[in-house]
């Protein structure tokens, strides 16, 4: 199947480099289970759950069949002034899996407007309680929340900030984690690099805490390319957040539904957030959706203080859609019913030395892993240095393996259904790839 050139011009991809991809599209066709195909019949072992999201492996007769039966019995229910049992449903299976202060849910379409949400819901809680002059985000440098307004400006990734100026005002960032000169080859948690949390102190003291309303942080941030919290890191902005009346929000869309050994990176870490923000996973990709997750204390704020009116002037057209609540619901039952988040904690050693059996290449800098992600670091090779990563991903293509890159880290996080030998596979390939381009 080709693409002609009115097609290619129509369609302007996100986050690609239209001009390199057009010159040489890769069409996926369908999917099943572990294994993309492509449009020319290539069987492709998918070594990254698509974009992080397909946890329970692609097309699961369960979740298929459960959006079919709600879209031939109704296709949409609108959320304002109105509502469906789904979304309710949903709503308290969620709850019964999110850390056990976590009581609320609030639906919206993605991760990205899942951070909004979050982080309107931190300024009405202040404003409720009236605080006003709490405005202020404090988000970290190398994060990334997203791609609306308030993401992209507590986001610390530069390239998906330099393009558009001024962003939100009032927000500060923390220095990321990432110490290679201590901690490269870790194994899990680095030992080193509690101390930066300390600089949330520093912030405080200059900006004062009674501007501010909200830190924000990946418990492992993924789209940077796998970094892992230092032992004693989040519990640190925990205890520092709470002396200072400062709402702690865990962007959980890469690190939920069992990705990192639990159903979700604050239960298997033991630091409860105020806030927490879902999506990818929740509904296994099937269909598109986000959430939050907050706390009873900020729930209860904002119902009391707006009484006999709308609390919360927030939402969206499909916040709640019964397809995608049809489609969580059932995504969850594949979860439990297979025991997929043990799976994934029970499959985190042999990953993790998978992964770590690339250290002994050269060209490789660094190896990070923790439940079933990895971060592969690779040193800059003189010719063509940026597109190193690039090119090991298209290599490892060729040979029936997708793998993503952010520069020149190539990050691995399958599908939690993945097998031990296609954990071989994934790995032999990707040392053949990082061989053969370097």
């Amino acid at each position: 199947m080709k693409l002609s050139r009115k097609e290619k011009s129509a369609y302007w991809m996100p986050y690609t480099d239209n001009r390199w991809f057009k010159s040489n599209p890769k069409l996926l066709e369908s999917a099943k289970g572990m294994y993309y195909k492509t449009s020319d019949g290539k069987k492709i072992l998918d070594g990254v759950a698509g974009l992080w999201c397909v946890n329970a492996g692609h097309c699961r007769s369960r979740i298929v069949n459960a959006v079919k039966a709600q879209v031939e019995k109704m296709d949409y229910g609108l959320s304002f002034q109105m509502g469906h049992k789904l979304a309710f449903e949903f709503a308290e299976k969620l709850v019964n899996i999110l850390p056990n202060e976590i009581n609320h849910t609030f639906f919206s379409n993605s991760g990205s407007e899942a951070v909004d949400s979050a982080l309107k819901v931190a300024l009405a809680y202040f404003k409720a309680k009236g605080q006003h002059s709490k405005t202020k985000f404090i988000g970290r440098s190398r994060g990334y929340h997203g791609s609306g307004f308030g993401g992209t400006s507590v986001g610390g990734i530069i390239a998906n900030r330099s393009q558009f100026g001024n962003l939100l005002n009032g927000v500060i960032h923390l220095p990321h984690t990432h110490m290679p000169e201590k901690n490269s080859f870790s194994w899990g948690q680095p030992k080193y690099g509690i101390e930066k949390a300390e600089a949330l102190n520093e912030i405080i003291d200059f900006h004062g805490k009674d501007t501010i309303a909200a830190v924000i942080v990946e418990p492992i941030a993924g789209s940077t390319g796998v970094l892992v919290p230092p032992l004693g890191y989040l519990e640190k902005l925990r205890e520092i957040c709470s002396k200072n009346d400062i709402l702690l929000i865990f962007d959980e869309v890469i690190t939920g539904f069992g990705r990192v050994g639990d159903s979700f990176a604050s239960k298997r870490f033991k630091v409860t957030p105020d806030i927490m923000t879902l999506a990818k996973g929740i509904t296994n990709a099937t269909i598109p959706m986000g959430a939050i997750g907050v706390k009873s204390e900020i729930y209860d704020t904002i119902y009391k203080k707006n009484k006999d009116k709308i609390e919360l002037f927030h939402g969206y057209t499909y916040s709640g859609h019964p397809i995608a609540c049809a489609a969580g619901i059932a995504t969850l039952e594949v979860y439990e019913e297979e025991k997929l988040f043990e799976r994934s904690k029970s499959l985190e050693k042999y990953f993790g030395k998978a992964a770590h059996s690339l250290s002994k290449l050269n060209v490789v800098k660094d190896v990070r892993n923790f439940g079933l992600v990895a971060g592969i670091e690779l040193a800059e090779r003189q010719k063509e240095p940026k597109t190193l990563g690039r090119d090991v991903y298209e290599e490892c293509f060729n040979n029936g393996l997708m793998v993503r890159f952010t520069g020149n880290t190539i990050a691995i996080s399958p599908p939690l259904i993945i097998t031990k030998k296609q954990i071989d596979k994934i790995f032999s390939t990707l040392t053949y790839a990082i061989k053969k381009v370097f």
